[in-house]
This record gives structure tokens, C-alpha cells and sequence, in this order.
């Protein structure tokens, strides 16, 4: 199978805590991704460790090849159980999509995985058996493109008003809301986001537990091409329009020069954006040509889009805010929707000819020369599993 698999979450930390009791793993072996959510018992510090000892120990022996008997016996033999209560410490939930389509699930004392399929909510079928003395539930099938499967904790579906939970809040209403939700987003990250925005506002921004989405999100393979800088021989323009033009790709130009040399060649005209009302005034306006997906000024525009993408990898709380500025229809932010929430694949196409107006020293965030910049692009890119190729001209 041909898939992308795009992974992401976010947690809430409950009222007056510094630490949440939740913790997520994100993993990649070589033929296939994994994510686990663990839930510690309670809140506060020793949640947090509970949970961090989990997910770690299902991660690191997940790695290796371990059984989930295995891991389990493990995690029965390292954490204790609660002697009031008489339950373990910590739950969790694992889901591992391998390369060629093949799931499998795995949950233990967490809400059931929400599953949406083809706008639909597909029922999580009961398998259990008993390793370690713990009741798991285990489900192999397979994934298809548009597939999107959320892990969540008790968190997410007891949100109420204030620190109090609202048992009227349900798993089905929590599903109910993903499968809105998972309509009108594209990326695992934005829909982890919306579903516990949506709890925080149930609690009244008071979160009465410890609260997390973790979502993964199917996807085919999606190819983008990046053309920037004229090439370093004015011989190699066509050359390079024509490896920019091939096969199937969203195509964006970056640089008013190279705009320019694309047009050209392909025989067709430029026109600016004019509408006044999209305009950015620290961001120079897009500009359009025809067969081309998106049109935009060089250097600075492509800074906009590498802030834009250190605040996606760097930020842990991604919120409504992030969202809006990347939803903005400036060129930088359009050109970080496309590559955080529609690529997959990023080919850049770049030119190597000099341009005086970038070794200006007072130009800041890495203005100094194309190439580094671009360096820094496809660093970035791949910090997000985006697999990225650099032609030079």
C-alpha cells in the first residue's frame, strides 16, 4: 500500500497541576508506526511517572520486537497495583499501522479507540483475553486511505463544567464529535487539537482531570514540488521548469525571479493578488499563474513559512491561535498548510544564482543565503516525517 501515516496529540493537565498524568509515544520502526497512550492513575507527579514508566516500557520493548505478553508481564512486575482501589496504576492503549496496511490494537482499561471510516464510526470489536492477570483487548485488521483513529483517556469523555465531570459527556458523545470534527481537518494534529479544545471548553477552561487525544490519520502519498532561485546558468532554466512540471505534484513557486523564469518558459503570464482585504503587510502578496497551484514572493515569505514550522515542532500546545495563523491566506501560511497538513513528499527544485539582496547582514532568520535556508527547510520537514529531496541548478 501506498500510505502516509500522520501522528500527533495533545494533553490537558488538570487544574493546578504542573504535570499530566498522560503520556503519548510516538514511534517508527522500519516497516511500520506506532502510538501509545498511557494513563496514570490519579494526577499530579506520581500519575505522570506511572504513565512515563508505561509508555516508555511498551515503547522501548515494542521497538524490539517484544510480544504484548511480554510487555505486559513487564509492566505487571514493575508498577504496583493500588492498595485502596486494587486496580493497576497506570492503562493504556497501543495502535501500531504497519506499511502495508496492517493494524493492530491494543487496550487496557482506556476508552475504546474512536475508528472513523468513510464518515462513519466503526465499532471496536471485543477480543479479550488475560495476560498477567489484566483483562486486554486485542483487534488486528487493516487501515485504508482516510482512515482516522483517535486514542483517548478518561479525560476526554467525562468533561464537564468547571473541575466537576459531566457523566452526560459520554464516549459516544466524544466519537460523535471527532467524526464532525475529523470532516473539517486534514491533519492528525489539528483534529488531536480540536477534540481537547472541545473538552477544555466543556470544563470551562478548568479541566477536572488529566486529558488527551492521541490521533492517526491515513493518508495516501502526496507529492509537493518546491521551485526557488533562478539557476546558477540562465541555460539550465527550462531544464529545471521542465523537472518542476513533471508527473503529478502541488506546485509552488517561491521568488518573484523564478516566477518569472516559469512563465517564461511555459508561456504563460503573472498577475498579483490585488484584493486588499488578504493582504498581509509584513508578507508580500501571492501572485498567480496559470497551471501553477501557488505563486509567492522568495525569501521573505519562505521565513514566515519556517516560523510557522518551528511553532508546529516546537510547541506543545498547539492551540486555536496556531490554527488561525496557519489557516491565514498570506503566502507563508499557505505554504505551511500545504506542507504540514497536505504533503507528504517535498522535492525542491533549487537555484543556486546568487542574489545580492540576501547577503544583506541586517535581513534576519537565516536571510543570508537561499541554500541555507532551504537547508533549514528541509530540517525541519523531516522532523515531521517528510521525506525531502534537494535538485540543484
Amino acid at each position: 500500500m501506498n500510505i502516509h501515516i500522520d501522528m500527533a496529540y495533545k494533553s490537558l493537565n488538570k487544574i493546578h497541576e504542573e504535570l499530566c498524568g498522560d503520556k503519548v509515544e510516538i514511534l517508527h520502526t522500519k516497516d511500520s508506526s506506532i502510538l501509545i497512550l498511557a494513563d496514570g492513575m490519579g494526577s499530579g507527579v506520581k500519575a505522570n511517572i506511572l504513565a512515563t514508566l508505561t509508555s516508555k516500557i511498551l515503547g522501548t520493548m515494542f521497538l524490539k520486537g517484544a510480544t504484548l505478553d511480554n510487555c505486559v508481564e513487564t509492566i505487571a512486575k514493575t508498577l504496583p497495583v493500588c492498595q485502596e482501589r486494587k486496580v493497576a496504576y497506570a492503562t493504556f492503549s497501543i495502535l501500531q499501522v504497519f506499511n502495508d496496511g496492517e493494524a493492530y490494537l491494543a487496550e487496557y482499561d482506556n476508552p475504546s479507540c474512536i475508528f472513523i471510516r468513510d464518515g462513519k464510526l466503526v465499532p471496536i470489536p471485543q477480543n479479550i483475553r488475560e495476560i498477567a492477570g489484566k483483562k486486554i483487548n486485542e483487534w488486528r485488521f487493516h487501515v485504508k486511505e482516510g482512515d482516522a483513529l483517535a486514542l483517548i483517556c478518561d479525560g476526554t469523555i467525562y468533561a464537564g463544567p468547571g473541575e466537576l465531570f459531566n457523566l452526560k459527556w459520554t464516549w459516544d458523545s466524544m466519537a460523535d464529535y471527532t467524526l464532525k470534527a475529523a470532516r473539517t481537518s486534514s491533519s492528525a494534529a489539528r483534529l488531536a487539537t480540536m477534540m481537547v479544545d472541545a473538552c477544555n471548553d466543556l470544563y470551562g477552561g478548568r479541566p477536572g482531570d488529566d486529558t488527551t487525544a492521541a490521533v492517526m490519520r491515513i493518508s495516501s502519498k502526496k507529492l509537493v514540488r518546491l521551485m526557488t532561485g533562478p539557476p546558477l546558468s540562465p541555460e539550465d532554466d527550462a531544464k529545471a521548469v521542465r523537472q518542476f512540471m513533471e508527473g503529478d505534484a502541488y506546485r509552488i513557486v517561491s521568488g518573484g525571479t523564478s516566477a518569472e523564469i516559469v512563465a517564461r518558459t511555459l508561456g504563460k503570464e503573472i498577475t498579483t493578488e490585488t484584493d486588499t482585504a488578504s493582504l498581509d503587510p509584513e508578507i508580500p502578496p501571492i501572485s498567480h499563474i496559470d497551471g501553477i497551484d501557488l505563486t509567492t514572493e522568495g525569501v521573505l515569505t519562505l521565513s514566515h513559512t519556517l516560523k510557522i514550522l518551528e511553532r508546529y515542532i516546537n510547541d506543545d500546545d498547539l492551540d486555536e491561535v496556531f490554527f488561525e495563523e496557519l489557516d491565514a491566506e498570506n503566502g507563508g501560511a499557505m505554504i505551511a498548510r500545504v506542507l504540514i497538513e497536505d504533503c507528504t513528499d517535498l522535492e525542491i527544485i533549487l537555484g543556486t544564482a546568487v542574489n545580492a539582496a540576501h547577503m544583506n547582514p541586517s535581513l534576519a532568520f537565516r536571510l543570508h543565503a537561499r541554500n541555507q535556508l532551504i537547508e533549514y527547510l528541509k530540517e525541519l520537514m523531516e522532523k515531521i516525517d517528510k521525506d525531502v529531496t534537494i535538485y540543484t541548478y
